[in-house]
């Protein structure tokens, strides 16, 4: 049966920044289909709520508070997995992020932050599962954001940081292929609850994003979470190495809000 492809059972996946948003959807679409799942994000309170949701598919959860911008703190959620399951079959790179402002606003510090939480941490991670990784056929989605290939004034930290991201992602498959697949996903506006606070409060700037999308609405969690099930399951076991573009068809930018230079 083709769905059986889509099946987890007996895997273990680990994803980050998994208490809400993208990481929890990713979490859940996981576990429901079958696998079990290892959550990490530095909000002990939101992460405990989201593993119940995840136990409450059948599957087992382990949720571990974990800033991933800490070494260590990254060292012992890969030993904690191991130590409870036995094995990491899925490692979903999510958490990251950066805020946007004008470029002249950025000092170098500011730049290499974004680089550390976007791409240094998720490098470290997948470094660390490799070794677990490469027994089981594994595979690693990295959530980069179609900002890594588009441009918009405000975005040169964040869009260059996942830029980099995609990349790593076709490096690291190159060089880890055939035990490890390595894909991303180049994310369109998705309506999480940090950029849902801001919709909520600002009717007119959901209505300008929304036009500037060919599919007429914006994304969900679930939208990505598919999208991540598909490329860690069997059913993409011939893909690596590739950046998907899940962002409603946008070609440009629908961020409406344009910063000013300050030139």
């Amino acid at each position: 049966m083709i769905l059986d492809r889509f099946k987890m059972s007996g895997k273990v996946a680990i994803v980050t920044g998994a208490s809400a948003g993208i990481g929890r959807g990713s979490a859940l679409a996981l576990a429901e289909a079958g696998a079990d799942v290892v959550l990490a994000a530095r909000t002990a309170a939101a992460l405990e709520r989201a593993a119940e949701e995840v136990r409450a598919t059948g599957a087992k959860a382990l949720a571990l508070a974990t800033d991933v911008n800490d070494a260590a703190q990254l060292e012992r959620l890969v030993d904690a997995t191991v130590r409870e399951f036995g094995r990491i079959d899925v490692l979903v790179n999510n958490a990251g992020g950066t805020a946007p402002g004008p470029a002249l606003h950025l000092n170098l510090q500011d730049l290499e932050a974004a680089f550390h939480f976007n791409v240094g941490t998720a490098f470290q991670l997948s470094k660390l599962c490799a070794p677990h990784l490469a027994k089981n056929a594994g595979a690693i989605v990295n959530i980069s954001s179609a900002m890594s290939y588009m441009v918009d004034p405000g975005f040169v930290a964040y869009g260059t940081a996942k830029a980099a991201l995609s990349h790593l992602t076709r490096l690291l498959a190159c060089e880890w292929a055939p035990k490890i697949r390595v894909n991303a996903l180049a994310v369109g506006a998705t309506v999480t609850e940090a950029l849902g606070m801001f919709l909520n409060a600002m009717p007119e700037m959901r209505k300008q994003m929304t036009e500037l999308t060919p599919m007429a609405r914006l994304g969900t969690p679930e939208d990505i979470a598919l999208a991540v099930l598909y490329l860690s399951s069997p059913a993409g076991s011939w893909i690596t190495g590739k950046v998907f573009e899940v962002d409603g068809g946008t070609v440009a930018s629908n961020w409406p809000i344009k910063m000013a230079s300050g030139l």
